[in-house]
């Protein structure tokens, strides 16, 4: 048998191919023994479904196939040959394939950025946790996924904030620029600017958050000490035992 779309597809008339072994003229030879192995199990009686191998049109183009293969058989029941049933899956593998590679930069990405960035699944639980961010807070991507993000990472009296934060992106709320403090596994304190991020499958529910921070430790205690040396600077012109003044650009007193 050699249906009309099989001559479309692969590009050899039925009368071409009548005749002809099927796995010694149509198939490349690192799937010959793979192939026999479904036909031989089909003419033995044992059918298989979705099959995947390539076939090779006239031209020399790759088409991949899922094939049913079913045991044919004569009036008496005896096992006359083998009938495949195919579908042309070859646009549905480059597109697979081109999910995959997105999806592996994307980890990579992840795994290699300059920012701690952590996920959490629907409930709570740690699914994603980078290399900045093993480095910052001490624990290993081992030590955390599984486990809840908010009970072990995160302090008591935070807890309901960041909480709140997560749900509103499991809801489809995103929050941008949420400062969210965090404790190392060696007792030292960071403050992370986060950016909250929905998390979807290929069917566009929600999967859980993806969490891209920034450590702003450092520029908070600054600021911090800026404050501090301000405060000190007014209360001095304050309480000094001499006559202080300060004048704008216009000359008057400020």
């Amino acid at each position: 048998e050699w249906n009309a779309k099989a001559s479309s597809l692969l590009g050899y008339s039925k009368q071409e191919v009548l005749g002809k072994n099927l796995v010694a003229n149509f198939i490349t030879q690192e799937f010959r023994d793979s192939v026999n192995q479904v036909l031989s199990s089909a003419l033995l009686g044992k059918e298989t479904a979705n099959f995947e191998f390539p076939l090779f049109t006239k031209s020399g183009e790759r088409k991949d196939i899922l094939l049913n293969a079913t045991t044919r058989r004569g009036p008496n029941g005896e096992v006359i040959g083998v009938i495949g049933v195919g579908q042309d899956i070859t646009q549905i593998r480059e597109v697979t394939d081109e999910q995959e590679r997105v999806a592996d930069d994307l980890s990579r990405l992840i795994e290699t950025a300059n920012a701690p960035i952590f996920g959490v699944d629907v409930n709570g639980m740690v699914t994603e946790w980078n290399r900045k961010a093993a480095e910052m807070l001490g624990y290993a991507k081992q030590e955390t996924v599984g486990m809840n993000f908010v009970e072990r990472f995160i302090q008591r009296e935070n807890q309901k904030s960041v909480s709140d934060v997560l749900q509103k992106a499991l809801s489809g709320r995103e929050t941008a620029n949420f400062s969210l403090p965090l404790l190392s596994k060696h007792g030292q304190r960071y403050t992370v600017l986060l950016n909250a991020t929905t998390r979807r499958d290929a069917k566009g529910d929600v999967t859980g958050v993806v969490g891209v921070g920034q450590d702003i430790t450092e520029l908070n205690q600054v600021m911090a000490e800026s404050k501090r040396v301000a405060d000190d600077l007014m209360r001095l012109i304050e309480t000094a035992n001499a006559p202080i003044f300060g004048i704008d650009t216009q000359g008057n007193v400020t």
